[in-house]
């Protein structure tokens, strides 16, 4: 894989984002490998699981350090694509993966 094929954080969402400096944390969510299993939602205030559909959704996808902590966590206990999970905390000021972050490097482990 060469630098062109890889996929930043950066890249992906909304150009209408908060300052960095206001919520220097970003969430890329998989939506469409969720499985439903609603364990983010019982770690973590900004992730609610949607009974009609049956898929997780957060309530915001810009945090600040306040609610760093149970994103992670919800990215962390994610048992989606085999235990790799499909909730992604990002630091947007380095672009680095700080959930789940599975191969231990720092790189978006996204599945698109």
């Amino acid at each position: 894989m060469t630098d062109d094929d890889v996929i930043r954080p950066s890249d992906v969402g909304d150009s209408d984002a908060p300052p960095v400096a206001e919520k220097p944390y970003k969430i890329i969510f998989e939506a469409n490998k969720c499985i439903g299993t609603g364990k983010c939602a019982e770690v973590s205030a900004n992730w609610d699981l949607d009974l009609e559909t049956g898929l997780a959704r957060p309530k915001t996808y810009y945090v600040d350090e306040a609610d760093l902590d149970h994103n992670v966590r919800a990215a962390a206990v994610c048992p989606a694509k085999k235990g790799r999970g499909v909730i992604h905390v990002v630091d947007r000021r380095t672009d680095e993966e700080l959930a789940p972050d599975p191969d231990g490097d720092g790189s978006l482990s996204v599945d698109w």
